[in-house]
């Protein structure tokens, strides 16, 4: 009989079920989106484009294990930095039985001045692995010598003969076209000989990785026997890949962050939105549940009648996502690779595993969105719910007040961990919950909330739009409960919208400010590919209006002795420079030391940082750095630094040689005292035209790079939190539009008593304002909550950092949403009789 009633009810009832169908689709296809960006980023499936030739890949091990004290499992986070093999290494595996060849393996960035494009370099013998075939000319036989493939001799058109000059690992040298090749790689590509790339090598007695080929019946097995003990990963499959491109580990791990952040923060929005709806549309059928309470039916068959109307309409949802979670999460992750989020050879991976939480989900936010939306219906007694229908009915019950005040208190807990305990981009780590937070208790108390706003709004609003606004604000503020229902998606939009999107411009503004504020340099040489020659630096200072340079280069690493702190389990940001050039091309004032001292293995430490490490002047830390290798340092100075962004330094010829350049990423130049910056430029314009690859910029450009950096990562946030909106921007139209479509009999009697259809859709313009501006208000103050918080965190005081456009857009979206869900449906609402339309209703 339940059953049967549910089913008859999704007959009649297609404008509520439609409502509820949209959100619980949407919801289930933006989880299944963020779960195959989970299971791509676990994967990390890179096939491999030049390294196809090869049985399995020898590479260095990219992860490095963290213990973690008083836990079974240690942590695992992945090296900043390629780590390099011993090239001994390649013998050894050669020597093993079944093994056909071991090609050693060296990549290396290389730029062809005149071509805008950067190329990889590699020793011809590795060009068998792709393969490459020559399509004319020869291999490179002689010093001088190299190989274009198709693509890049089209680019610098040249052909066999033709003289190129090539800059590669910080310097550059005139090479002859020996031979073009045809073959398949990710990027333009080019083959030295195999002594030349030994040459160039950051380091010659170290390989990137090793292409191994075994004979039929070997088995990997015996070159894993063969390297037990040393660092190493044995790619096979489609992870041979992740030796081409070591960075898609990282965005791998990357992915798994933001697709797990933000599918978490998609269940809840789902379950606020549905269970809005759900709630909307049984409190319209009152008068229906009063009734089948009157002849005997009990709460729990109504709950269960309700709860099957809504599976009902889940399986019809689930069924429709099932295609759409793979198309909207291949855009996202398309999306994402072309911002450089995400390494663009690997591969989006979605199966049937996404769909799992994506159901799961689903399944959780019908039943706790019926649940949550519908208690109140169904538990009132047959005869005061009869009585109600025209009444309205008492919302607080000490249960909803409870976890109201519970919600709010989370939220200023919340709020004050951010501002006092979190420093820097973390702090933005505490946002969604607490946006969530307090939009979950101002939707409990939502109610008395509107009350509160209509009441100070109602003499504003009867002075300025006459009987029309009365009657509006009079209808709020008597359906407090049914006003709220429509306020809080668009409350929980506007929060969203405002609380992110300024967040995100307060963590651009925070990371871009501290940029600059540790910046003196006036210039900056940098290189097009491979790195700078240290040389060069000394060509610089020779320069007449060059007061003081320097080589700069920076890195990640993590800290072993001591550890069990945040530099050991989040690793510590770390700058290589030239002491002698650190104290006038950065601006840093040590309070204990000397910068001069950083020579060798040395380090200048933030004094807070040294502080929580129990370190100080002389004292040594021991140190992973970004390839890997182990090294202990001094300490030889400690400077104040802005709290969250804090950042080691320590000597370039110690952390150069452990990046993945192997040389310095750019120099730091001081004009001298008095002298023009614009005659600097030009003089370091035309040492940069001697050098080729070399390339120089102001100051400006140095902190417009970096922050194009931090807008890269930023517009990926911008985007998902978009589709959250336009999400939450769905249950406003959804919400707006069954509340008002089921007034029918009040707009009828209104016109039977006197009044127009221009008054009547007067009254409701005035009623959709007042429920934008309670919406608004409440989305507000919910964004505040995150907001003002992260202003201290960060010391960019109360007010949100970023354009007043973005609230304007917000504000202006809202109003216009709002009274385009209120109007129409009024105006369709008003087309017929009203004498028929009373009787039918």
């Amino acid at each position: 009989m339940i059953g049967k009633l549910a089913r008859r009810s999704l007959r009649h009832r297609i404008g509520a079920f439609t409502a509820t169908f949209l959100a619980l689709v949407i919801g289930a296809v933006i989880v299944m989106a963020c779960g195959g960006l989970m299971e791509t980023g676990i994967r990390s499936t890179v096939p491999p484009q030049r390294l196809t030739g090869a049985d399995l890949v020898v590479a260095g091990d990219q992860t490095y294990r963290i213990h973690q004290p008083g836990k079974k499992h240690s942590k695992e986070v992945y090296l900043s930095e390629r780590a390099q093999l011993p090239a001994e290494l390649t013998d050894r595996i050669r020597a093993v039985p079944g093994v056909r060849t071991a090609i050693a393996e060296r990549t290396l960035d290389v730029s062809m001045p005149g071509i805008h494009t950067n190329a990889q370099a590699h020793g011809w013998s590795s060009a068998a692995l792709t393969p490459y075939t020559l399509t004319a000319g020869h291999a490179p036989a002689r010093p001088g010598e190299v190989v274009l493939d198709q693509a890049l001799a089209r680019r610098a058109k040249a052909a066999v003969g033709d003289r190129l000059r090539i800059a590669a690992h910080g310097g550059s040298a005139g090479y002859t076209v020996s031979g073009i090749a045809r073959g398949r790689a990710p990027r333009p590509t080019l083959f030295f000989g195999d002594a030349e790339a030994v040459r160039l090598s950051p380091r010659p007695d170290t390989v990137s990785d090793i292409a191994v080929r075994l004979a039929p019946g070997a088995h990997r097995k015996d070159v894993a026997a063969a390297l037990k003990g040393e660092r190493v990963s044995l790619l096979t499959g489609g992870r041979r890949g992740l030796a081409e491109q070591p960075d898609a580990l990282q965005g791998g791990e990357d992915l798994i962050a933001l697709a797990g952040v933000f599918g978490g923060l998609a269940i809840a929005v789902a379950m606020f939105v549905v269970a809005g709806t759900v709630g909307l549309a049984a409190q319209q059928r009152r008068r229906e549940l009063a009734l089948l309470r009157a002849i005997g039916a009990a709460p729990g068959q109504l709950r269960r009648m309700l709860l099957g109307e809504s599976l009902a309409v889940m399986v019809a949802a689930a069924a429709v996502a099932w295609p759409l979670g793979p198309v909207v999460g291949r855009w996202l992750f398309e999306r994402m690779t072309e911002h450089g989020m995400v390494a663009d050879a690997m591969v989006y991976r979605h199966g049937w595993i996404p769909a799992l939480p994506a159901y799961g989900a689903l399944l959780l936010t019908t039943v706790a969105g019926t649940l949550l939306g519908t208690g109140r219906a169904v538990n009132a007694r047959p005869v005061e719910a009869l009585g109600e229908v025209a009444v309205p009915q008492r919302w607080l019950t000490p249960l909803r007040l409870v976890l109201g005040l519970l919600f709010l208190a989370g939220t200023v807990a919340l709020g004050l961990v951010t501002a006092l305990v979190l420093r820097g981009p973390v702090a933005a780590s505490t946002a969604g919950p607490t946006v969530m937070c307090c939009a979950i208790g101002l939707a409990l108390l939502g109610p008395w909330f509107v009350k509160l706003v209509t009441m100070l709004l109602y003499w504003p609003v009867r002075l300025f739009t006459g009987a029309a606004g009365r009657l509006a604000a009079v209808n709020c503020r008597v359906s407090a409960v049914k006003t709220a229902a429509v306020a809080t998606p668009l409350m929980l939009a506007s929060a969203i919208a405002t609380g992110m999107l300024y967040l995100q411009t307060g963590v651009q503004s925070a990371t871009d400010r501290a940029a600059e504020e540790n910046l003196r340099a006036d210039a900056v040489l940098t290189s097009a590919a491979g790195g700078l020659d240290p040389a060069l630096v000394d060509d610089v200072r020779r320069l007449p209006g060059v007061g003081a340079a320097g080589a700069s280069v920076s890195s990640r690493v993590y800290t072993e002795r001591p550890h069990d702190g945040e530099e050991t389990k989040r690793g510590l940001a770390i700058e290589g420079v030239d002491g002698t050039a650190a104290e006038r091309t950065l601006a840093i004032r040590p309070v204990a030391g000397s910068l001069r001292d950083l020579r060798g293995a040395t380090l200048a430490l933030p004094e807070r940082m040294a502080h929580r490490m129990g370190r100080g002047l002389g004292d040594t830390v021991r140190l992973r750095l970004g390839d890997g290798a182990v090294t202990d340092v001094r300490i030889v100075a400690l400077f104040p630094a802005r709290e969250g962004y804090e950042s080691a330094l320590t000597s370039v010829e110690l952390l150069a040689p452990h990046t993945t350049e192997g040389l310095p990423g750019r120099i730091l130049i001081r004009a001298a005292d008095g002298f023009p910056r614009d005659r600097l430029m030009t003089e370091l314009g035309e040492l940069a035209a001697r050098h080729p690859g070399v390339r120089a910029g102001d100051r400006d450009a140095v902190l417009d790079r970096q922050a194009r950096d931090s807008r890269t990562q930023a517009w990926v946030n911008y985007l998902i939190v978009g589709m959250l909106v336009a999400y939450t921007a769905l249950s406003v139209v959804n919400s707006t539009a069954v509340a008002v479509g089921n007034r029918r009999r009040d707009f009828a009697l209104q016109r039977l008593t006197g009044a127009t259809r221009g008054q009547v859709l007067r009254m409701m313009t005035v009623e959709g304002l007042l429920v934008a501006v309670v919406g608004l208000t409440l989305g507000t103050v919910a964004a505040a909550t995150t907001l003002l918080p992260f202003g201290v965190a960060v010391g960019a005081g109360c007010r949100p950092s970023g354009p007043g456009s973005i609230y304007g857009v917000v504000v202006g979206a809202a109003v216009a949403l709002t009274l385009t869900a209120t109007l129409v449906p009024t105006w369709l609402a008003l087309r017929g009789r009203p004498v028929h339309a009373a009787a039918a209703a």
